[in-house]
C-alpha cells in the first residue's frame, strides 16, 4: 500500500500561485510514477500532470501547460505541483495518485490521496 497526502492548498485570487505537495509512505516512492487530478464542483475528475518515477519525464493537460509545473524529490517521498497564474475555472479539489510505472500516464492509477481544495476568486 501507499499512503498519500496532499497539503498546501487554499483560496487565492486570481493571477496567484500555489505549490501543493503530496507527502507519500509505504512503499519505496522512486518505483512509482506519479500524476496529479483535479475535480471541479459537478464535473469528473480530469487528468493535470504526470512524471515519471526519476522525475526525468512530464507530461501534461492542454488546459494548464505553462502554468502549472509537476515535480518530485525522491529523497523526501514528495511530489509538488507548482500553479501560477491561478484562474477562477482552476478551483477543483486536487488529488495526487500513485501507479506502479516509470513512464508518466494519464490513467490507471493504483493510489489515490485525500485531496486538497484549490478556490480561485475572480
Amino acid at each position: 500500500q501507499v499512503q498519500l497526502v496532499e497539503s498546501g492548498g487554499g483560496l487565492v485570487q486570481a493571477g496567484g500561485s500555489l505549490r501543493l505537495s503530496c507527502a507519500a509512505s509505504g512503499r519505496t516512492f522512486s518505483n512509482y510514477a506519479m500524476g496529479w487530478f483535479r475535480q471541479a464542483p459537478g464535473k469528473e475528475r480530469e487528468f493535470v500532470a504526470a512524471i515519471s518515477n526519476f522525475g526525468g519525464a512530464t507530461t501534461y493537460a492542454d488546459s494548464v501547460k505553462g502554468r502549472f509545473t509537476i515535480s518530485r524529490d525522491n529523497a523526501k517521498n514528495t511530489l509538488y505541483l507548482q500553479i501560477n497564474s491561478l484562474k477562477p475555472e482552476d478551483t477543483a479539489v486536487y488529488y495526487c495518485a500513485a501507479r506502479f510505472a516509470g513512464l508518466p500516464t494519464i490513467r490507471n492509477y493504483d493510489y489515490w490521496g485525500q485531496g486538497t481544495q484549490v478556490t480561485v476568486s475572480s
